[in-house]
């Protein structure tokens, strides 16, 4: 009997280790399996960070935010790293973040980028214009986040979430409240506030240093091929309205401005002071309209302009580039323009 019972006692102790066996081999073929799955997942998102954000992505990756815009409301996991600008305020505002997008729309001057922008977005990829975004190419980006405009783009709100939330600002040329909702977007509130608190800072000091000079009564105007233009508020009008310019009677209305096409309205451009830029693919009709016009006995009855007071101003930076970036590119020429101390 004793024999019996020894002989059957390496039969279970061998069947328990082939068992235990079985199961470490099983466990290493999950662990094996579970770092083939991992390890595409890494490089996958290395590579967004290398094409995308310079920012690093938030440590709560999971955390699920609700953003309030102009559209209602979109939900954003984590920081998204992969963005896509679908207007030229938010080209600007990506720069002044540090944040280099997967995807942007080409400028409307100074193609495909703005020359003050090149340096952080000239090899960004280019995906169509602001009024005609490629909405296949911006699916093939695989954005995690899309910044577009209700002025723009209301119409393809839809479509667009459809690839990505997207998160939209009201006006083109709100440029603080881009850099507000990119802040939250990204999770750099504390860059947003900086930025705006540094604008801020030399609004002030700006106007401190003109002292007594303000208000001063400005008209902008802008003369094309067949036309001029007056610019009341927008992108430069408002910013002069916030430095402590002041607009004529008849200028202050909420609208874009009015466009001239006869020079009996040349007295509607009267003002203290004159900002000027022109506009048009065809430089010689533009400089012809322009030549005709200030030749004008009209024009030159004009109080800025019997005064001196008539500037040239650039057109990217005083209307269409509408960011953070070029509003402090205009405050730097104003300052150079009345002689101030930076």
């Amino acid at each position: 009997m004793m024999k019996h019972r020894y002989n059957r006692r390496p039969v279970w102790m061998a069947a328990l280790l082939l068992i235990v066996m079985l199961i470490a081999a099983g466990c290493g073929q999950k662990a094996d399996s579970a770092a083939e799955t991992s390890q595409p997942q890494a490089t996958e998102q290395a590579a967004a960070q290398n094409a995308g954000s310079t920012q690093a992505p938030d440590s709560s990756s999971d955390e699920v935010r609700t953003i309030k815009h102009v559209m209602g409301e979109t939900q954003i996991t984590g920081t998204p790293v992969r963005v896509v600008s679908l207007y030229q305020g938010a080209n600007d505002a990506s720069a002044a973040f540090g944040i280099k997008p997967v995807g942007i729309v080409e400028s409307w001057l100074q193609k495909p980028v703005y020359e003050y922008l090149r340096a952080e977005l000239g090899d960004v990829q280019q995906i169509g214009t602001e009024t005609q975004p490629n909405l296949e190419e911006i699916y093939k980006l695989k954005p995690d986040v899309i910044f577009a405009n209700k002025t723009r783009h209301e119409a393809i709100y839809d479509q667009l979430s459809q690839i990505a939330p997207t998160v939209m600002t009201d006006l083109v040329y709100d440029w603080k409240g881009t850099v507000k909702l990119m802040g939250e977007v990204m999770n750099q509130q504390d860059k947003s506030d900086k930025l705006l608190a540094d604008w801020d800072n030399r609004v002030a000091d700006f106007k401190q240093k003109m002292g007594d000079k303000l208000p001063i009564e400005a008209t902008i105007t802008n003369f094309r091929e067949d036309h001029a233009r007056i610019f009341y508020m927008g992108y430069a009008g408002g910013i002069l309205k916030e430095l402590g310019f002041t607009r004529p009677p008849g200028h202050d209305a909420d609208v874009w401005g009015v466009q001239l096409t006869s020079k009996e309205n040349i007295p509607d451009m009267n003002a203290d002071v004159i900002f000027n830029f022109n506009s048009g693919n065809d430089e010689a009709a533009v400089q012809k309209l322009f030549s005709d016009w200030t030749s004008h006995p009209l024009w030159k009855n004009l109080d800025a302009v019997r005064n001196n007071q008539v500037y040239q101003v650039d057109e990217v930076s005083w209307n269409m580039a509408g960011g953070i970036i070029s509003a402090n590119q205009m405050l730097d020429s104003l300052y150079k323009m009345f002689n101030l101390p930076q």
